[in-house]
């Protein structure tokens, strides 16, 4: 009996942890580098507050995080080789916020132009 007691305990513990953590009823959003430019200090709200980001090297992608609600777009605020470049969303009037399930932000730099003008974001469901 107490074989059988600790092979159940053992197999529901495996089977707790062998599930993916994350919950099915959010919004996850991980940010993609796609420019040549490394990302210092990444800061990204999606009106709910800002949310930190590690540094995030040209050409790489970040882990995911949990965001109580998102859109197609949002505010981010970086700096590049020292200088602070931003997205600022004037608001979400009319936008339908982002069902529950994972998202990718594909964030682009260009040549600099400007605080407002260098960065772009393109959302991916993944």
């Amino acid at each position: 009996m107490k074989k059988l007691l600790l092979f159940l305990l053992v197999l529901l513990t495996a089977i707790a942890c062998s599930g993916d953590d994350m919950n099915p009823n959010a919004v996850y959003i991980r940010l993609s580098n796609i420019s040549n430019y490394d990302y210092k200090n990444i800061n990204v709200n999606t009106s709910t507050g800002g949310v930190m980001f590690d540094d995030l090297d040209a050409q790489t992608t970040s882990e995911y995080k949990v965001f109580e609600q998102a859109y197609r777009y949002a505010f981010v605020e970086l700096e590049i080789e020292g200088n602070t470049y931003t997205i600022q969303p004037i608001d979400y009037v009319g936008e339908t916020p982002l069902s529950n399930g994972q998202y990718t932000y594909q964030i682009n730099a260009n040549e600099p132009n400007g605080q407002y003008g260098t960065l772009s974001l393109n959302l991916v469901k993944d």
